[in-house]
C-alpha cells in the first residue's frame, strides 16, 4: 500500500519547511551515528529552534531535553517524528493535544493512523520525508 500523495504535497512541505522555526525532534537519539541526530543538528545550524523530546534524555549537545510534547514550555510549529510507525499515533495525539501546527513523520515513518489523527486535529501533515533533505533543497542551507 503506498502512501496518500495527500501527505507528500510539496506546497505544504515549502510552507512548512520555509515559516516553521520551533521543531519538536521526537525520538531524539544522542548516538551521533542515529538519523535524528544528524538531523536535529542540521536544523539546529540552519538557524531554528530545536526541542529534543526523549524520556531517556535530560539534555542533547547543551539542550534541555523533555520527556513529552506536553512538557515542552513553547509552541511547536514542527513536531518530527523519529519513532516506529507503530507509536506514531499516539505521537499524533500529542502533537494535536498541544497545538503544533504539523506532524511530520520521518522517512521510513509511515502511519496513516496518525497522519488521520493530526489531519483532523488541525495540522498539516508529512509523511515519509526528511525535514532535512527538504529544508537543504528549499532553503539552500548547507
Amino acid at each position: 500500500m503506498g502512501i496518500d500523495p495527500v501527505w507528500q504535497d510539496l506546497a505544504v512541505i515549502e510552507r512548512l519547511v520555509r515559516e516553521s522555526r520551533t521543531i519538536a525532534v521526537v525520538g531524539l537519539s544522542d548516538n551521533p551515528g542515529r538519523p535524528s541526530h544528524g538531523v536535529a543538528r542540521y536544523l539546529r545550524s540552519a538557524g531554528l529552534t530545536v526541542f529534543p523530546v526523549n524520556p531517556g534524555l535530560t539534555s542533547w549537545e547543551g539542550l534541555a531535553a523533555y520527556p513529552s510534547l506536553a512538557a515542552v514550555p513553547e509552541p511547536i510549529d514542527v513536531v518530527d517524528v523519529f519513532r516506529r510507525p507503530e507509536h506514531a499515533a499516539a505521537v499524533a495525539e500529542e502533537a494535536v493535544a498541544v497545538g503544533a501546527g504539523a506532524l511530520w513523520l520521518q522517512l521510513g515513518v509511515i502511519s496513516a493512523d496518525a497522519a488521520r489523527i493530526a489531519a483532523e486535529g488541525g495540522l498539516d501533515v508529512v509523511v515519509d520525508r526528511c525535514l532535512a533533505v527538504e529544508h537543504r533543497e528549499v532553503v539552500g542551507w548547507s
